[in-house]
């Protein structure tokens, strides 16, 4: 049988002509060659490139539109004026950094940083307060205001009530939020940017130079402040605010801002506050002595409010930690303030003088340089141009108090 199978592929073999010219078969010989890779090929195939276009389109404008759930910063005003030290409010304001793209230090990627952005204001009711809020709302921000209406009054933003983009909370920063005067209020909003992953401000004063033996006071310069004294409960406060901050961004990686504001006036201040401005203009609109303390040689310097919301909001959108002074280097003695709100107001005021209080500064200027280099800032507005301002809105609300009173 095996000799028959033999004979028989023997003459199967015979059978087939062989051509010398014929190459050794091989699998590879008999598949078409393809002039492109297999890859490319096989996203052409079908529409599938068109597929993939049009998912990366989507996704894109779903995650370019979505707007932020969360945001962070803080920014914490505290009065100029060492007065009711204990009580002053603090603004403190919440930029966009979203948590879901957070790394913990408030970081968001390009792209998402220029979007609108969600704000927590604390003591936004407040005098600068509530102008950083107009500016936020302006640009087109969420604005939530925490306030507590100690020094803060509702009438300062009551023309936002309408707005869906601003919201009120009555409550006051001592007591935690499940979102404490000076120290207290900055450390629950330091936690409040570590959890979320928020940039923090906090606005510190020109009170933390004290009586300066510097002058104009650089950011370089410690101070010149009484410990016991009976301004240090605001001076050192503000001193320690800022040391706590520092340490937030030294050992827990927050972002923050430093601002150390110089003596500040406007439209919506308190009437009656006691800082020398307001008490000046409320005095010579009611027909009553200006109140000087001391000889009156002391001096300040003072910024409109819009300046100041200016810096603050180059500051908070830079990328410098500061401290950075935000004031008007123009300098005036109290009795050259008094003589510009006499020619502006009534040129036949009067000034009463008074027994100067403890621990009164008698200089008081910033070196602005360090804001000018970094931040591309300085005041725009003289006290001469902005005290009329004031004036208008100072008229118009003791017009209404003494209409109120039946005067």
């Amino acid at each position: 049988m095996k000799q028959l199978h033999n004979q028989a592929r023997n003459r199967r073999d015979e059978d087939i002509p062989v051509s010398q010219s014929t190459p050794p078969y091989s699998p590879k010989s008999l598949k078409h060659p393809r002039s492109l890779p297999r890859s490319l090929n096989y996203i052409l195939k079908e529409q599938r490139l068109l597929f993939i276009l049009v998912g990366i389109l989507i996704g894109s404008t779903f995650f370019i539109i979505q707007p932020s759930q969360k945001s962070g910063v803080s920014y914490t005003d505290h009065d100029e004026l060492g007065q009711n030290y204990a009580n002053r409010h603090r603004f403190v304001t919440e930029y966009g950094n979203n948590n879901r793209y957070s790394n913990g230090v408030g970081r968001v990627p390009v792209g998402i940083a220029g979007k609108r952005k969600r704000i927590v204001v604390t003591g936004g009711a407040g005098f600068v307060g509530s102008h950083l809020v107009d500016k936020l709302i302006a640009r087109g921000d969420d604005v939530i205001v925490i306030d507590n209406f100690f020094t803060g009054r509702k009438e300062n933003v009551v023309h936002l009530f309408g707005n869906p983009r601003f919201e009120l909370i009555r409550h006051d920063v001592i007591e935690p939020i499940l979102l404490e005067t000076n120290v207290m209020g900055t450390l629950n909003m330091l936690g409040l940017a570590k959890r979320i992953g928020a940039r923090f401000l906090i606005t510190s004063t020109s009170e933390v130079y004290g009586d300066p033996l510097e002058h104009p006071q650089k950011e370089t310069y410690w101070g010149h402040v009484n410990p016991i004294g009976v301004r240090s409960c605001y001076d050192e406060g503000k001193r320690v605010a800022e040391t706590l901050t520092m340490d937030y961004h030294r050992g827990a990686d927050v972002e923050v801002r430093i601002a150390r504001i110089f003596n500040t006036y406007g439209p919506r201040m308190c009437l009656d506050d006691g800082r020398v401005v307001s008490n000046f203009v409320s005095q010579a609109i009611r027909k009553q002595p200006m109140t000087v303390y001391g000889d009156g040689k002391q001096t300040r310097s003072f910024q409109y409010v819009s300046d100041l919301v200016d810096g603050l909001m180059a500051l908070m959108d830079g990328e410098h930690v500061g401290p950075f002074n935000l004031g008007n280097p123009g300098e005036f003695t109290m009795l050259e303030l008094a003589e510009v709100v006499k020619e502006t107001i009534d040129p036949s005021a009067t000034i009463e003088f008074k027994p100067n209080t403890d621990d009164d500064p008698h200089k008081r200027k910033p070196d602005i340089s360090k804001a000018k280099e970094f931040l591309n800032w300085e005041p725009k507005i003289s006290l001469r141009e902005g005290l009329p301002r004031m004036i208008n809105d100072f008229r118009n609300r003791i017009l209404n108090e003494d209409e109120g009173k039946g005067n």
